[in-house]
């Protein structure tokens, strides 16, 4: 499992645009047949892909982790953005289509992946942080109709909003989690900008046509820099990092937290005026 240093606001102002990228993108998580974890220091962040085809994958724990088992001491976010797919956890099969989500728990010992066919494979993106309660292991369906429609056409940030695993959903101990759909015709996701100070974030961009790509901006108001992101890479948003993206073309892309506080609405809204 890949380790990713955290960085502080100070040593962020020095980064040159490589160093910067290398910091807070992160793509190669989807691999034929493999597992792909990468780990992140900033609330012990741990994101992945799961891509089988053929064979069931099983979710082992990495020897930095120190436990027997993936979800000891953790918790895991799944969403399917492939074809359709099977989530085995302790013997339960999960079903899931694209856009579904399943949530793990805490003291779950054995989470397999497979595919149900090998032309349009399953590709389960995972977001796991530690955890010290157990809450039950839950599936969600995707439903169209069933989101939060924010934004208009004439701001270029008309999108629907799908919150999973929230304290009004499906309950967990820290990770809040969902996604969401930017409409035709729009290209911006959150914006004006906002701070969450007291968790950080995960993202990944997908449903990219073609060679779309997102600007993602990050940083402090006063010295914001922008990273470009491709189908199928994350990006790792850390508390005191604004956070809003641009597209080329319309896109979709999961979104996820841990930290010291599970409510949605808690963050810092930042004036656009003070963007530079």
């Amino acid at each position: 499992m890949e380790q990713i240093a955290s960085h502080d606001i100070r040593s962020y102002s020095r980064m040159t645009p490589r160093e910067l990228k290398r910091s807070y993108t992160v793509d190669g998580l989807f691999s034929a047949g493999e597992i792909v974890l990468k780990k992140w220091e900033t609330d012990r962040t741990v994101l992945g892909g799961a891509s089988p085809v053929g064979a069931v994958l099983e979710l082992k724990a990495p020897e930095s982790l120190k436990a027997e088992y993936f979800c000891e001491r953790r918790e895991l976010g799944i969403v399917n953005i492939g074809g359709n797919g099977t989530v085995t956890v302790d013997g339960r099969r999960f079903r899931l289509g694209k856009l579904d989500s399943l949530y793990v728990g805490r003291g779950s010992k054995r989470v397999t992946f497979a595919s149900a066919g090998r032309k349009q494979p399953a590709q389960f993106y995972l977001l796991s942080y530690p955890a010290h309660a157990k809450y039950p292991t839950r599936l969600a369906r995707y439903s169209a109709g069933g989101g939060l429609t924010l934004g208009a056409p004439e701001t270029q940030n008309r999108r629907v909003l799908h919150k999973v695993i929230h304290p009004a959903g499906i309950k967990s101990c820290q990770l809040v989690m969902g996604f969401t759909l930017i409409a035709p015709g729009s290209r911006w996701n959150t914006m004006p900008p906002h701070t969450h100070p007291c968790r950080s974030e995960a993202y990944l961009y997908f449903n990219l046509e073609g060679r779309g790509s997102v600007a993602h901006f990050m940083g402090p108001a006063e010295r914001v820099r922008k990273l470009k992101v491709t189908d199928r890479q994350a990006i790792l948003s850390p508390p005191w990092s604004i956070h809003c993206g641009r597209g080329t073309t319309h896109y979709t892309f999961v979104w996820g937290m841990g930290g010291e506080n599970q409510e949605f609405a808690d963050m810092t809204p930042v004036d656009p005026k003070v963007v530079r």
